[in-house]
Order: C-alpha cells, then sequence, then structure tokens
C-alpha cells in the first residue's frame, strides 16, 4: 500500500513524498487505521520496522495545531530514542504548523523550560526527565494530552521504570487514547494493558514482517586477527556509506576508532562517558 492511496492532509503527504516514503511497512499498514480511527492499540514491532512513522504520521494527521497546549505525548526509554522521534516527527510535520519537542535528562532543564514556554503539541519524553519537569516545574501541563504513546515499553520496564510510568499515566485524568509498542511482551506489560488499554486492537508482525524487506543480513566467520581487515574489506566492497558499528568495550572502541580513522572519511565514537552534547552533536 502506498501513502498517496491514505487520506492524508496534502502538506503531509508532501513531506513524506521529499523523504522518499513510498511505500508502507507492514507495522504501519496494520496499525494506521485503528490509531486514525481513535482505538487504543497493542502492538509488538521490532527496531527497524518503521514504528516511529507509524506512530508520528497519524499524530501529526490528528493534531490541532490552533490549539497551544501539549496534545500528544510519547513516552521511550532513551534519550537517543527520544532524539530519534522529535526529529522524524519534525519531518513529518515540516510543512504543518505542528510542532514536536523532547525532553530527557542529560541536557539543561532551564532550555528545555523555555521551549516549553513556546507552543508545543506532541512531547517526547524520558520517564525520568517529564518526572523532574512534572514535580519541581510548572513548565508541563497534561490536561490537554489526548493521546499517550509508550515505544519500547518493555525496555522501560526493564529499566525499573513500571512507578514512573504508572505515575505518568495516572496524570492524564481526561478521556485519551493510548498505544503500546514492544518487542516483547512481559507480564508486567500485561497489568499495564488491562489497567491503561481500553480493548485495544493488538498486532502482531509474523516473522518474515518483523524486519523490512529492504533490511539485508551478512555474517561472515572470522578470526580474531582477520577481524579488522574483514570488516574494512566489506564496508569498502559494499561501499556501505553510513555504518554503525558495536563493540563489546570502550576499550575495544578506542582501539577500533585509531585503526579506522586514515582509512575513511568521517568517523565518529561515542560511549557512556560523553556528554550529551557531544553524543547529539555526533548523531
Amino acid at each position: 500500500m502506498k501513502f498517496s492511496e491514505l487520506d492524508l492532509r496534502p502538506e503531509i503527504l508532501k513531506a513524506l513524498t521529499n523523504m522518499g516514503y513510498q511505500d508502507l511497512t507492514p507495522i504501519q499498514e496494520k496499525t494506521f487505521s485503528p490509531i486514525l480511527s481513535g482505538r487504543d492499540l497493542l502492538a509488538r514491532a521490532e527496531t527497524g520496522s518503521g514504528k516511529t512513522a507509524a506512530c508520528g504520521i497519524p499524530l501529526v494527521q490528528m493534531i490541532d495545531p490552533s490549539l497551544n497546549a501539549i496534545q500528544a505525548l510519547i513516552l521511550v526509554p532513551t534519550r537517543e530514542l527520544a532524539l530519534q522521534y522529535v526529529e522524524e516527527i519534525d519531518k513529518i510535520s515540516r510543512l504543518t504548523d505542528v510542532v514536536p519537542f523532547a525532553i530527557f535528562g542529560g541536557f539543561s532543564m532551564e532550555i528545555q523550560k523555555a521551549k516549553l514556554r513556546d507552543r508545543v503539541h506532541i512531547l517526547v519524553a524520558t520517564p525520568g526527565r517529564l518526572i523532574d519537569f512534572l514535580y519541581h516545574t510548572t513548565s508541563i501541563n497534561l490536561s490537554c494530552v489526548r493521546m499517550l504513546i509508550l515505544d519500547e515499553a518493555d525496555e522501560m520496564l526493564k529499566m525499573g521504570f513500571i512507578e514512573d510510568m504508572d505515575f505518568i499515566m495516572s496524570c492524564l485524568i481526561h478521556e485519551h487514547q493510548t498505544l503500546f509498542f514492544a518487542a516483547t511482551m512481559p507480564e508486567k506489560i500485561d497489568r499495564l494493558v488491562r489497567a491503561y488499554l481500553k480493548e485495544p486492537v493488538r498486532v502482531e508482525l509474523n516473522k518474515e514482517q518483523v524486519a523490512p524487506q529492504s533490511l539485508a543480513h551478512h555474517f561472515q566467520y572470522t578470526g580474531r586477527r582477520d577481524r579488522l581487515n574483514a570488516l574494512i574489506q566489506y564496508l569498502k566492497r559494499e561501499k556501505i556509506s553510513q555504518a554503525i558499528i558495536f563493540c563489546n568495550s570502550r576499550h575495544r572502541g578506542e582501539k577500533l576508532i585509531r585503526e579506522l580513522k586514515g582509512k575513511f572519511k568521517s568517523i565518529g565514537y561515542i560511549h557512556g562517558g560523553l556528554e550529551q552534547s557531544r553524543r547529539t552533536s555526533i548523531f
């Protein structure tokens, strides 16, 4: 199914065309209709399935930009995912008057407060930072929230955010639509679903639909001594223009960055010891 077949506002369709979006992914095909019709949703979807746009496109369609208030709240487990969400929604809403914004730890609350005084329609937040704002400031008013999205809800549970999630959801006192996205469905999610979702539409992709069709997998056995050379050859042979390489330790990452610096034009290195501003600039 193509985006042009959907009953979306012309400015959203134009933005999607500018982004190179043509065909819906399976998760988008299965979730757009229930989201746009106002149903609660429980969806099992992996990273890379297109779920950011599956949330973002209907949200931008449903927001009333003339109302100067937060109308949608998206909770995510990490600052990196918060940035990913707000950047994607910003592209989708670029030709509209809908304004997204993200708050997360490791960044000045005063700067975030200043932005929140302006118009914000879609707020993306990590649970801890949102609770900091709710406890210690009056900068965030959730009384107009009509849509709540929990993405990677299973990861938030693993990170110990269940009490935070309970508290935040209890702050939404008016009728609202709730969307849960998770890769796995542990028992604790079932409790949240029973407590906060009303007759949700359940979406679970089969194994063939989990990863996008454009995603190719490559697996190669190498000896320890040959690993670096095999990596370099693969990147050059496949003409990889952008890549993320994970290492199992900071020491290994530092060693690898030294070995690759002379062989590729632009290389960045992030780890837990970096300040958030540096991480953000690299991303």
